[in-house]
Parts: structure tokens; C-alpha cells; sequence
């Protein structure tokens, strides 16, 4: 199992030691910088100091992202997708112009994404076929989730209820039907198996319905799943990666505690109830423990764990959780380029990509600059 991730040695939170952007005028003028960029020395600095560190990577590594997926944009675009495709990188500069406010960001944000909605123009049309599984990569709840992002980020009935309300009914009624009156009242397969995780099974899509609007009944059912899953989780905290699995190997957002907690921090704001944020503190603890994966992605790396922290923080305001996040950005500043050349840590299998490579640790490090405005891309809202 230890294998899979690197020992968790990074100092532990005192009361006192971490500050916020609040807590930051006063100390930069009596902190002196360290002289040696080591983990420990990163970890001392003040919040401000290092997010200016992170920033000043974060820009450096962009340009290495639109270079490599992008290039000179005179290419015909292969991958479209927001995974492991350019349009990962149109989601990635658009969080830089953000921070930045480089209007050479926000235009090649569009120019990547004009390329890409003629890239997919084939497939453009809204027509979910009928074998659409229910998951959220590939799946039905996916196209729902876009939904709410588009009616966020665009205006309110963007994608109105009605083109959502037949898919959600669909989403429920398998979910119910393959749970046959079983334990967990709603249950999913994907390629054979009944997942929980946040890519391909429970977690993502119990995440995305808790957005839709619902009747008493669903609300109901979307709890009762995750006590489910929480009664059921492994005695590590951590979580199966699927149905009567015994295998307490995996801590990623897709498979595992991470994605779980994203779940649970949602469902805690959504119903307010306390089950559910004990629950995803727990899982939290998993992640702290085991979290230091051999990757840096987002996905399955170091990168997504970050933002188990993030949302923690965000729902608890606990400074212990954005000390935590903390801790694994500065692993990743300090060592990460390191390790991958020593062949040591993983750099994905597509290197530059959003969701599995240098894309994703860029813009986890951007993300760290405000931690209250920090997005799990792709999951939370």
C-alpha cells in the first residue's frame, strides 16, 4: 500500500503558526525569508509570500502547458476534451487571466475554445443515446453538470430545468431500480461494476444531483446513499473504490476518500446536517495520512488531494486545513520536478494535461492564492 504514496512528514499544525490573507500585513514585515528553498523553509513562510511563489511557478509552468498542448494553435485539435485535452489548457489560462488579469490569457481562452467547439462540431448536437451510462466522465450526470456550470458561470436558465429535469428523473429512477430495495437506495454500474468514487460512481453523482432541483423523496434518497457509504467505508476511513470491495488501496479524487470528502463538504452545506461534515473530516484525515501520492494529477496525484483541504477550509474555516493545503502545494513546489526526473513520481500520461499532469498542478498552485475562491474544476461549483 505505502507504495502508492510518499510518507507524510511534513510538521504538524500549531494554533498560531498558520496564517490567512487576514493575519498576513503584520507578519510580512517581521518574517525574514528563508535563505534555502527547502520544504520545511516554504512551509515557514508567510501565506502571501508563498502564494507569490506559487503564482510566479504557476505563470512559468503555463507557458510550458500552451506550448505543448497547444503550440502554435495552427494544428488541428485531436483532443478536445477537458481531461486530458487542449480544452483542459482554455480552462487552465482562463484561471490565470483571473489571478493575473493578462488579456492574452482571456484571448487565447477564447481562440482555444473556438478551436475546440469546431473540433467537436460533429458531435455538438444534444442527443444523449440511450446506452449513455450514468457516471459523470463519460456519462449522463457529466452532461448535467455542465448544465449548472454553464447556468452559473453564463446566467441563471441558461440550460433551462426542462432540458435537466428528464435526464435527473432517468439518473434517479436506474439508480432505484438497480439498488433493488436494497441497503444503499440508489446504486450505479459502470463497464460491470457498481463504483463509489467521484469519476465513475456514487460520489460524483450523488454530487451533481444535490445541485438539481429535487423532490422530498429524491433528497431523501441522495442522503441515505451517502450513509451508505459512510456506514460502509473501511475501517482506515477510507472508502471501496466499488461495491464488496476489499481493497484499501486507493486515496484519489476518482477513486477513494478524496473524492468522497468533495461529495460530503457539498452535501454538508446543501442539508446542513452534522453526520456529513464529521464525515468528510474523517475522510479528510485519510487524505493527510496517505495522500502524498507518486502523481502529481489531479485526478490521481498530489494535486487533487490539495483540494480536499481547500473545500474543508472553505466549509469549516479551520486553519488547520489550509495549513494542510499548504503542505501538499509545498511538497509539490519544492520536490515534485525533482522526484519526476529521478523517476520516483509519476508526471502523467499525458504530462502537460489538466486533469493528470503539470496542467493540473499549475492550476492547483493558482487556486492556493485565494483559497475561498478555490474549485475543484470539473466538480465543484
Amino acid at each position: 500500500m505505502s507504495d502508492r504514496f510518499f510518507p507524510n512528514n511534513l510538521p504538524p499544525f500549531t494554533a498560531g503558526a498558520e496564517t490567512t490573507l487576514e493575519d498576513e500585513e503584520e507578519e510580512a514585515t517581521s518574517s525574514q525569508t528563508p535563505t534555502q528553498h527547502s520544504l520545511t523553509s516554504l512551509l515557514s513562510l508567510p501565506y502571501q509570500t508563498l502564494t507569490s511563489k506559487l503564482q510566479a511557478t504557476a505563470l512559468h509552468f503555463k507557458q510550458s502547458v500552451v506550448s505543448e498542448t497547444w503550440g502554435s494553435g495552427v494544428n488541428r485539435v485531436k483532443d478536445y476534451t477537458l481531461y486530458t485535452g487542449v480544452l483542459g489548457t482554455a480552462y487552465l489560462v482562463f484561471k490565470s487571466y483571473q489571478v493575473s488579469k493578462n488579456v492574452d490569457d482571456l484571448n487565447l481562452c477564447l481562440k482555444i475554445v473556438k478551436a475546440c467547439d469546431s473540433a467537436s462540431a460533429n458531435s455538438s448536437r444534444i442527443e444523449l443515446p440511450c446506452d449513455l451510462p450514468y457516471e459523470l466522465l463519460y456519462g449522463r450526470t457529466g452532461y448535467l453538470w455542465a448544465c449548472s456550470f454553464l447556468n452559473k458561470h453564463v446566467g441563471k436558465d441558461t440550460i433551462p430545468t426542462t432540458y435537466m429535469r428528464p435526464i435527473v428523473d432517468e439518473v434517479i429512477t436506474t439508480g432505484r431500480k438497480l439498488a433493488h430495495k436494497g441497503r444503499c437506495p440508489l446504486m450505479y454500474e459502470w463497464h460491470g461494476k457498481k463504483y463509489w468514487g467521484a469519476a465513475h460512481g456514487l460520489a460524483g453523482i450523488m454530487n451533481v444531483l444535490m445541485d438539481m432541483e429535487l423532490k422530498p423523496d429524491e433528497v431523501e434518497d441522495i442522503k441515505g446513499t451517502l450513509r451508505y457509504m459512510i456506514k460502509n467505508r473501511f475501517s482506515s476511513g477510507n472508502y471501496p473504490s466499488s461495491e464488496g470491495s476489499e481493497s484499501d488501496r486507493l486515496v484519489h479524487w476518482c477513486h477513494g476518500a478524496p473524492g468522497v470528502t468533495l461529495t460530503l463538504v457539498k452535501a454538508a452545506e446543501v442539508f446542513g446536517d452534522r453526520e456529513f461534515l464529521q464525515a468528510a473530516e474523517d475522510a479528510g484525515e485519510v487524505v493527510w495520512k496517505r495522500g502524498l501520492l507518486k502523481r502529481v494529477g489531479i485526478c490521481h496525484g498530489i494535486s487533487g488531494n490539495t483540494y480536499v483541504f481547500l473545500s474543508l477550509y472553505r466549509l469549516t474555516g479551520n486553519k488547520e486545513y489550509l495549513y494542510r493545503a499548504k503542505g501538499f502545494s509545498c511538497f509539490l513546489l519544492d520536490r515534485a520536478q525533482e522526484l519526476i526526473g529521478q523517476g520516483k513520481m509519476h508526471g502523467g500520461d499525458r504530462p502537460y494535461s489538466l486533469f493528470e499532469g503539470l496542467g493540473g498542478m499549475t492550476y492547483t498552485f493558482v487556486d492556493m492564492i485565494d483559497p475561498q475562491v478555490a474549485r475543484f474544476p470539473g466538480y465543484e461549483l
